[in-house]
């Protein structure tokens, strides 16, 4: 199992480190003719799939570039709605490339504190005295590690980013964080 992202969250909520690690999303792109069999609707400022799945392409997955020009939110290249741009059918054939959409600065704030809330409440709720809470989360497709820290102040040191990275390949090599860890 691969690490895709590191959080460092204070004792407050408040992230003060984050790192991407990984490879791009799988990602699918099609020609389609006029109408689009797709339903797309507007959600959080980005072009979403709401109905009609096919060819790797599913519910969620966001527009992320018509004709081989990426898309920024709800906005083509050139600056149209893309709602607005794939409702003209003088604009078909058109490639349309999707795939599950970046977390932006705003989400990982929000996903971090409340990871953190939860992390809080399970020490509370927890029988055992001095519990640690939640040490880790486990879905069907991944895996959400908690290691507790001193840090209180926000890291901006190049030494650290490079440091954390070597460490991360390090752990995938070894496999460290594989089945059942």
């Amino acid at each position: 199992m691969a690490i895709f992202s590191v959080y460092v969250v204070n004792k407050a909520g408040g992230l003060i480190y984050q790192l991407d690690s990984y490879a791009p999303r799988a990602e699918a792109e099609k020609t389609f003719s006029y109408p689009l069999d797709l339903l797309l609707k507007l959600h959080d400022e980005r072009v979403l799939v709401a109905f009609g799945q096919r060819d790797g392409i599913r519910v969620g997955h966001a527009v992320l570039a018509i004709n081989g020009m990426d898309v920024n939110g709800k906005y083509t290249a050139d600056g149209k709605e893309v709602l607005e741009y794939l409702g003209n059918p003088a604009n078909y054939p058109v490639s349309i490339r999707f795939g599950r959409p970046r977390l932006t600065s705003n989400e990982k704030l929000m996903l971090a504190s409340m990871f953190h809330s939860l992390f809080a409440i399970g020490s509370q709720l927890s029988p055992e005295q001095g519990s640690s809470g939640i040490e880790m989360l486990e879905t069907d497709t991944f895996k959400l590690h908690c290691y507790q820290t001193l840090t209180e102040m926000p890291i901006r040191c190049e030494l650290f980013d490079q440091n954390l990275k070597l460490a991360l390949e390090v752990a995938e090599k070894a496999g460290t964080f594989g089945p059942g860890s």
